[in-house]
Protein backbone atom coordinates (compact mmCIF):
# COMPACT_ATOMS: atom_id res chain seq x y z
CA UNK A 1 0.00 0.00 0.00
CA UNK A 2 1.46 3.28 -0.98
CA UNK A 3 0.02 6.80 -0.17
CA UNK A 4 2.17 10.06 -1.45
CA UNK A 5 1.34 12.86 0.62
CA UNK A 6 1.69 16.45 -1.33
CA UNK A 7 3.08 18.93 0.40
CA UNK A 8 2.03 23.07 0.44
CA UNK A 9 -0.69 23.11 -2.61
CA UNK A 10 -1.01 26.84 -2.96
CA UNK A 11 -4.27 28.03 -4.91
CA UNK A 12 -3.32 29.26 -8.51
CA UNK A 13 0.20 28.71 -8.24
CA UNK A 14 0.32 24.49 -8.04
CA UNK A 15 -3.04 23.75 -9.38
CA UNK A 16 -1.54 21.45 -12.90
CA UNK A 17 1.58 20.40 -10.83
CA UNK A 18 -0.26 19.20 -7.88
CA UNK A 19 -3.15 17.42 -10.09
CA UNK A 20 -0.10 15.90 -12.43
CA UNK A 21 1.37 14.70 -8.78
CA UNK A 22 -2.09 12.89 -8.17
CA UNK A 23 -2.51 11.72 -11.91
CA UNK A 24 0.96 10.20 -11.88
CA UNK A 25 0.87 8.92 -7.99
CA UNK A 26 -2.60 6.88 -9.59
CA UNK A 27 -1.26 5.73 -12.89
CA UNK A 28 1.93 4.20 -11.85
CA UNK A 29 0.92 1.88 -8.64
CA UNK A 30 -0.02 4.62 -5.54
CA UNK A 31 -3.01 3.90 -3.98
CA UNK A 32 -3.97 7.47 -2.54
CA UNK A 33 -2.73 10.71 -2.21
CA UNK A 34 -3.52 13.64 0.19
CA UNK A 35 -2.49 17.20 0.29
CA UNK A 36 -1.27 19.79 2.42
CA UNK A 37 -1.29 23.69 2.25
CA UNK A 38 -4.40 25.58 0.51
CA UNK A 39 -7.66 23.56 0.01
CA UNK A 40 -8.39 23.30 -3.43
CA UNK A 41 -11.23 21.17 -3.99
CA UNK A 42 -11.30 21.49 -8.03
CA UNK A 43 -8.06 20.41 -8.46
CA UNK A 44 -9.19 17.16 -5.80
CA UNK A 45 -12.14 17.20 -8.19
CA UNK A 46 -9.95 16.74 -11.42
CA UNK A 47 -7.88 13.44 -10.08
CA UNK A 48 -11.45 11.93 -8.88
CA UNK A 49 -12.48 12.25 -12.18
CA UNK A 50 -9.97 10.99 -13.99
CA UNK A 51 -10.48 8.06 -11.72
CA UNK A 52 -13.99 7.71 -11.96
CA UNK A 53 -13.42 7.62 -16.12
CA UNK A 54 -9.98 5.67 -16.15
CA UNK A 55 -10.88 3.08 -13.39
CA UNK A 56 -9.03 1.78 -10.58
CA UNK A 57 -9.29 2.31 -6.82
CA UNK A 58 -7.07 5.86 -5.51
CA UNK A 59 -8.58 7.88 -3.46
CA UNK A 60 -7.41 11.32 -3.27
CA UNK A 61 -7.91 14.02 0.19
CA UNK A 62 -6.91 16.89 1.92
CA UNK A 63 -5.14 17.39 5.50
CA UNK A 64 -4.77 20.60 6.96
CA UNK A 65 -1.76 19.56 9.22
CA UNK A 66 1.50 17.22 7.24
CA UNK A 67 2.55 16.17 10.62
CA UNK A 68 -0.71 14.75 11.91
CA UNK A 69 -0.69 12.57 8.34
CA UNK A 70 2.75 11.44 9.15
CA UNK A 71 2.11 10.89 12.52
CA UNK A 72 -0.81 8.89 11.66
CA UNK A 73 0.58 6.52 9.05
CA UNK A 74 3.74 6.06 11.32
CA UNK A 75 0.93 4.73 14.16
CA UNK A 76 -0.44 2.03 11.41
CA UNK A 77 3.56 1.10 11.17
CA UNK A 78 4.11 2.75 7.53
CA UNK A 79 7.18 3.61 6.30
CA UNK A 80 7.66 7.03 5.42
CA UNK A 81 10.00 8.25 2.70
CA UNK A 82 10.62 11.92 1.49
CA UNK A 83 11.58 12.56 -1.68
CA UNK A 84 14.02 15.11 -1.27
CA UNK A 85 17.58 15.98 -3.59
CA UNK A 86 19.29 16.33 -0.68
CA UNK A 87 18.65 12.37 0.43
CA UNK A 88 20.78 9.32 -0.09
CA UNK A 89 20.77 7.87 -3.59
CA UNK A 90 17.67 5.84 -4.13
CA UNK A 91 19.75 3.06 -5.48
CA UNK A 92 21.11 2.78 -2.15
CA UNK A 93 17.89 2.34 -0.32
CA UNK A 94 15.56 0.74 -2.51
CA UNK A 95 15.27 -2.62 -1.39
CA UNK A 96 15.17 -1.59 2.11
CA UNK A 97 11.86 0.39 1.48
CA UNK A 98 10.76 -2.49 -0.82
CA UNK A 99 10.78 -4.63 2.15
CA UNK A 100 7.92 -2.27 3.52
CA UNK A 101 4.78 -2.74 2.33
CA UNK A 102 3.39 0.16 3.52
CA UNK A 103 4.81 3.46 2.50
CA UNK A 104 3.91 7.24 2.64
CA UNK A 105 5.99 9.08 -0.18
CA UNK A 106 6.38 12.77 0.82
CA UNK A 107 6.69 14.85 -1.63
CA UNK A 108 6.97 18.49 -1.69
CA UNK A 109 5.96 22.04 -2.33
CA UNK A 110 7.64 25.44 -2.50
CA UNK A 111 9.91 24.74 0.88
CA UNK A 112 9.76 21.18 2.45
CA UNK A 113 9.51 22.40 6.62
CA UNK A 114 12.46 20.94 8.62
CA UNK A 115 10.08 18.62 10.35
CA UNK A 116 9.59 16.39 6.96
CA UNK A 117 13.15 15.68 7.42
CA UNK A 118 13.14 14.98 10.81
CA UNK A 119 9.96 12.93 10.66
CA UNK A 120 10.86 10.84 7.62
CA UNK A 121 12.09 7.65 8.03
CA UNK A 122 13.98 7.99 4.40
CA UNK A 123 15.09 10.74 2.75
CA UNK A 124 15.69 10.12 -0.33
CA UNK A 125 16.92 11.39 -3.84
CA UNK A 126 16.71 10.60 -7.26
CA UNK A 127 18.63 13.00 -8.38
CA UNK A 128 21.29 15.31 -6.69
CA UNK A 129 20.08 18.39 -9.57
CA UNK A 130 16.86 20.51 -8.90
CA UNK A 131 13.70 18.49 -10.85
CA UNK A 132 10.70 17.97 -10.15
CA UNK A 133 8.09 16.58 -7.43
CA UNK A 134 6.47 14.85 -10.21
CA UNK A 135 9.46 13.96 -11.69
CA UNK A 136 11.04 12.24 -8.74
CA UNK A 137 7.44 10.26 -7.67
CA UNK A 138 7.54 9.09 -11.16
CA UNK A 139 10.80 7.30 -10.59
CA UNK A 140 10.83 6.32 -6.99
CA UNK A 141 7.29 4.25 -8.47
CA UNK A 142 8.94 2.80 -10.99
CA UNK A 143 11.80 2.20 -8.91
CA UNK A 144 9.71 0.54 -6.21
CA UNK A 145 7.55 -1.41 -8.38
CA UNK A 146 10.58 -2.97 -10.45
CA UNK A 147 8.54 -1.35 -13.56
CA UNK A 148 5.38 -3.78 -13.21
CA UNK A 149 2.94 -0.78 -12.13
CA UNK A 150 3.05 -0.42 -16.31
CA UNK A 151 1.12 -3.58 -16.66
CA UNK A 152 -1.30 -2.31 -14.15
CA UNK A 153 -5.07 -3.21 -15.18
CA UNK A 154 -7.72 -0.53 -14.15
CA UNK A 155 -10.99 -1.83 -12.99
CA UNK A 156 -14.30 -0.20 -13.66
CA UNK A 157 -12.79 2.08 -16.20
CA UNK A 158 -14.92 3.80 -18.61
CA UNK A 159 -12.25 5.00 -21.08
CA UNK A 160 -9.39 2.17 -22.28
CA UNK A 161 -6.63 3.72 -24.43
CA UNK A 162 -5.13 1.33 -26.37
CA UNK A 163 -1.71 1.14 -27.87
CA UNK A 164 -1.58 2.52 -31.08
CA UNK A 165 1.70 3.37 -32.81
CA UNK A 166 0.26 6.35 -34.49
CA UNK A 167 -3.10 7.71 -33.75
CA UNK A 168 -5.46 7.26 -30.70
CA UNK A 169 -7.27 4.03 -30.16
CA UNK A 170 -9.92 4.66 -27.58
CA UNK A 171 -12.85 2.73 -26.19
CA UNK A 172 -15.71 4.20 -24.29
CA UNK A 173 -18.47 2.46 -21.99
CA UNK A 174 -21.71 4.28 -21.79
Amino acid sequence: MITVLRLGHRLGRDDRISTHCGLVARALGADSIIYTGEKDDKMIESVKDVTERFGGKFSVGYEESFKKVIRNYKKRHFSVVHLTVYGLPIQKKIKKIRSSKKVLVIIGGEKVPPAVYHLADYNISVSSQPHSEVASLAVFLHDYFRGKELEKKFNKAKIRILPAERGKKVIEKR
